[in-house]
């Protein structure tokens, strides 16, 4: 038991080594969820389609974002989920894959995986956050600049969102929001 612990604090300890540079260090829904185990954080998922140009222009712009790069790493454990993929996902004691996936459409319109589905994602790139229990927190839907993102990242940022019970709430924390990151 000593070792199972010893083993997924070393596996949390690598992955923050790693979160020095500046670029996502993604990994798997299942290693996320696990990782929870030890060191809860919020989950980002990135799900997106290979033939979407605004998830292309996500990719390139916000998550390459130094600041960017480096909030996620050091708030969120980063997942890229390819919403059209053919992988298969083991997540809250169900396994989700994707029958219909024709590997002739790689690069194009595919069917939809069951994990999409079950998250109820109809839009590409829609960023998913959960919390340290890998419950549903928000669906993000279309393309959002290192700026746009910023807000929701410090939002969902370990359990800051509670803060905020109503609209009103919520629109004196957006109005009274200082911007930190750089937009390049």
């Amino acid at each position: 038991m000593k070792l199972i612990v010893y083993i997924k604090l070393l596996f949390v300890f690598l992955f923050s080594i790693n979160s020095v540079s500046q670029e996502i260090k993604w990994i798997t829904l299942e290693d996320a969820v696990y990782l929870q185990e030890a060191a809860p954080r919020n989950i980002i998922i990135d799900v997106y389609t290979n033939w979407c140009g605004p998830c292309k222009l996500l990719d390139r712009n916000t998550f390459g974002n130094k600041d960017v790069a480096k909030y996620i790493n050091d708030n969120f454990y980063a997942v890229k989920f390819n919403a059209e993929g053919d992988d298969t996902v083991n997540f809250k004691g169900y396994t989700f894959e994707n029958p219909n996936y024709d590997p002739a459409k790689a690069n194009r319109r595919n069917s939809s995986h069951q994990l999409t589905q079950a998250f109820r994602v109809s839009a590409f790139p829609t960023i998913v956050f959960l919390d340290k229990s890998s419950n549903l927190l928000h669906k993000l839907r279309g393309y959002k600049t290192p700026k746009q993102l910023e807000l929701y990242l410090k939002l969902f940022t370990d359990d800051n969102y509670k803060q905020y019970q109503s609209q009103e709430d919520f629109n004196k924390f957006f109005e009274t929001f200082v911007y930190e990151f750089d937009s390049k």
